[in-house]
């Protein structure tokens, strides 16, 4: 079983590390809309966004790759709790929560501009949609979470 979960936690890992480092560079259809991003913030803060927001992600699956069929260090475990624990909470703050409550006309603004032509399956509310390769990224980092949890119950 132990084998399954890690399995299951390096793939679901290198989604995560697909989404964060690509989804705002490589087009991807109806999916991003990466000129929209790129009106709306300068490359060099682009750069650095991705970057700040890539090394925690390739830490987590770096160490994952090399303790792979291994029990997991402490310090592994914390590093994947801590930073998807972050990751959850950045998503239900930036998305989530203006999505159902009231969020400022420039968060408003700000998502239509970036985010208002591509594919979204959930209903607009208070001006917000949340786009469908967010919340693919949200459901990975909810399966990882719970697959952390499986991999930590069974140390």
């Amino acid at each position: 079983m132990r084998a399954i979960t890690t399995s299951v936690l390096l793939a679901l890992q290198c989604l995560a590390a697909l989404f964060v480092g690509l989804h705002n560079w490589i087009p991807l259809g109806s999916l991003n809309n990466v000129r929209a991003v790129r009106a709306e913030f300068p490359e060099s803060k682009l750069v650095t966004t991705t970057l700040l927001n890539f090394i925690p992600v390739a830490i987590g699956l770096t160490g994952s790759a090399i303790y792979f069929g291994r029990a997991y260090p402490g310090w592994l475990l914390w590093w994947l709790w801590i930073f998807y624990g972050l990751a959850c909470y950045g998503s239900l703050k930036e998305w989530w929560i203006p999505y159902f409550s009231r969020p400022g006309a420039e968060r408003v603004a700000r998502y239509q501009a970036m985010y208002g032509t591509t594919h979204a399956f959930l209903p607009e509310r208070n001006g917000i949609r949340p786009n469908t390769l967010h919340v693919i990224f949200d459901l990975v980092t909810v399966a990882i979470l719970v697959t952390l949890a499986l991999l930590t119950s069974q140390s």
